[in-house]
């Protein structure tokens, strides 16, 4: 489904050829991300880019044109590649603008059709895995893989206790997969040797060009992790949480104010450059917007990569622009689970960007979700809405 999103900032000069694209990423001398994308029209003159990761499309509303470059802004984040456009050919880099000297070479062309594979592999790895991801100076870290695989193709996931690595696609071939995925902020790539259909062997994880981590996974189809319900939670002695932070007006917000008394508040942990919390809101601002009228209020507390109010309220507005957002967003601090933790002291900890806390009519924290399964996760992220919609008719229903 293509989202319905602001051109504003599209320029109709930009002569991007229309189609499909397919392109990739050097992340190091030894890892390539695959990347695919579609350029579309909108209004006949507009171009629209959609990156594509498996079943998902992320529509791009900032292309531009300066000299012989295109600059392609990264929707929310942060992030845009600049490239040269050469006949069916571009050719730049990938530029994370809140880092220092962080790019990474890229190139596309556009092509006839995507590639798809209809050979049936020697293993098939669809179904359930216990995944253990190699720390060297912390403990291993365990998640859940799922996967489908059709033919060589393959699409699917890694859940962890903190979120989900969102909609991951590629192929498995000569006893080699490899999964991928490039929404804009992360640049996800897995590997890993298939010597059979119940194990994943020799994994190597790539995030950008900073990140490389080892991991092994084992066919379980009882797989699982803890639950996020439990993880994180209120201090003894405490049954509220209490805050004051600042909205993107600059006027200071807390939970004792007239508009939140008597009703049901969602409080959501998020930063604009996070995926996970992407994905949550995709589904809280709707979901407001439905039901606000049942005396319900949601705050977002958002921890930006930036100290500074300005910069950290430009890019919490154009997450709102973006999704849509009805309810309050306010600046807590930067994108540190340590400073949230301390901006929060009644929390045991803050272990994930998102954590959402259900806050009753009385004031009194129900309860705490750590993370968020995606809709990339299948029948994860539908038994959290399912969970979700009870927590959330309950709380709505008390007097």
């Amino acid at each position: 489904m293509v989202e319905q999103i602001d051109i504003s900032g599209n320029k109709p000069d930009v002569n991007l050829p229309m189609g499909k694209w397919e392109g990739s990423f050097q992340l190091t001398d030894e890892a390539s991300l695959p990347v695919r994308f579609e350029v579309m029209q909108i209004k006949g003159a507009y171009p629209v880019i959609e990156l594509v990761n498996g079943e998902e499309r992320i529509s791009i509303n900032n292309i531009s044109k300066s000299g012989d470059s295109i600059s392609i802004g990264m929707h929310i984040f942060n992030t845009e590649v600049i490239a040269k456009l050469e006949g069916n050919s571009l050719k730049g880099r990938w530029i994370k603008k809140d880092f220092d000297n962080y790019s990474i070479p890229f190139e596309a062309k556009l092509v006839k059709d995507w590639t798809v594979s209809a050979e049936v592999g020697a293993n098939d790895i669809s179904g359930k895995w216990s995944v253990i991801f190699n720390n060297e100076d912390e403990d291993d870290e365990k998640a859940v893989g799922v996967f489908e695989q059709k033919g060589t193709s393959v699409t699917g996931t890694f859940l962890t206790a903190t979120g989900d690595y969102r909609y991951l696609w590629g192929t498995l071939e000569n006893g080699k997969m490899e999964l991928s995925c490039f929404d804009g902020e992360h640049a996800f790539l897995f590997t890993a040797t298939v010597t059979n259909s119940n194990k994943l062997e020799n994994g190597t994880f790539w995030s950008g060009k900073h990140w490389k981590q080892a991991w092994s996974a084992t066919r379980n189809e009882n797989a699982s992790l803890p639950n996020a319900n439990e993880l994180t939670f209120l201090k003894e002695g405490y049954d509220e949480i209490a805050f004051s932070f600042p909205n993107l007006d600059s006027q200071l917000v807390s939970l004792s104010d007239k508009k939140y008394k008597g009703k049901v508040v969602i409080v959501q942990l998020l930063g604009s450059w996070c995926p996970n919390c992407m994905d949550e809101t995709k589904f809280l601002s709707p979901y407001y917007k439905a039901n606000q009228s049942r005396n319900l209020e949601i705050i977002g507390l958002g921890f930006e990569r930036s100290p500074e109010f300005s910069k950290a309220k430009a890019r919490l507005e154009k997450m709102k622009n973006r999704f849509g957002i009805g309810y309050d967003l306010l600046v807590a601090g930067t994108n540190s689970k340590t400073e949230a933790a301390e901006k929060l002291p009644m929390l045991n900890h803050v272990m994930s960007f998102p954590t959402t806390i259900f806050i009753d009519r009385k004031g009194k924290v129900r309860k705490i979700h750590t993370g968020f399964s995606g809709p990339g996760t299948g029948e994860y992220y539908q038994a959290f809405v399912e969970d979700f919609n009870l927590t959330m008719d309950k709380l709505l229903a008390e007097k």
